[in-house]
């Protein structure tokens, strides 16, 4: 892939997918979290292997994280957190621990895409296909593929990489970017990279 030219150098190589990670840096402590950690935690596991797989492409991985209202934090204290303070969340943190030169993204709100750097670094990473996994599947993912969507980016979400407080919160919720988004719920052990990024370069030219 070419390198970017833009940002000061600080984008390495683009590609015409990016794997997002969204919100599974997660302490999990809120109301109802505990329903959260089973899923989320066999979720992890699926999302870490692919998270491999993007990287053996090359493929960028960026982290989308709240900041839980720790707003005097970056995401590397958020990380720590998660890991040192005894958190509900913290075999979430183990399991897709950041590499240093992943990137990564801190958003207000729901979705992945509001008020978020995220537009611009997709710019420059040249990126028309998102491969979207994470918590929860009803809440943030939703509202980040709908939002995707309406960028015309291509949509992957691989069913065994999301959680929800419920399974069938999840189910219905991707059903709905199924039908409504066109996404491909495939899960991730079927999903080709190699192919996928061979179909979005060719769409796009």
């Amino acid at each position: 892939m070419n390198k970017s030219e833009d940002l000061h150098g600080n984008v390495p190589d683009q590609f015409p997918i990016a794997l997002l990670i969204i919100d599974m840096i997660n302490d999990l402590e809120f109301p109802n979290g505990g329903r959260f950690l089973k899923p989320s935690v066999k979720a992890a596991k699926q999302i870490a292997a692919l998270k491999q797989r993007s990287r053996d492409l090359n493929i960028p991985v960026i982290y989308i994280n709240d900041n839980f209202g720790r707003w005097r934090s970056d995401f590397k204290e958020v990380v720590e957190h998660c890991l040192k303070d005894g958190v509900r969340g913290q075999p979430l943190a183990e399991l897709l621990y950041p590499a240093s030169d992943d990137y990564f993204v801190l958003k207000p709100k729901h979705s992945a895409f509001f008020a978020t750097t995220l537009d611009t670094l997709l710019k420059y990473l040249n990126v028309k296909h998102l491969i979207l996994t994470g918590i929860s599947a009803d809440i943030c993912i939703l509202f980040s593929a709908k939002d995707a969507y309406m960028r015309e980016f291509g949509l992957s979400v691989p069913g065994d990489c999301l959680a929800a407080d419920t399974t069938l919160h999840t189910k219905m919720a991707l059903t709905y970017m199924e039908r409504v988004l066109r996404a491909d719920t495939t899960h991730s052990s079927k999903l080709d990279l190699e192919s996928l990024s061979r179909n979005v370069l060719s769409a796009a030219g």
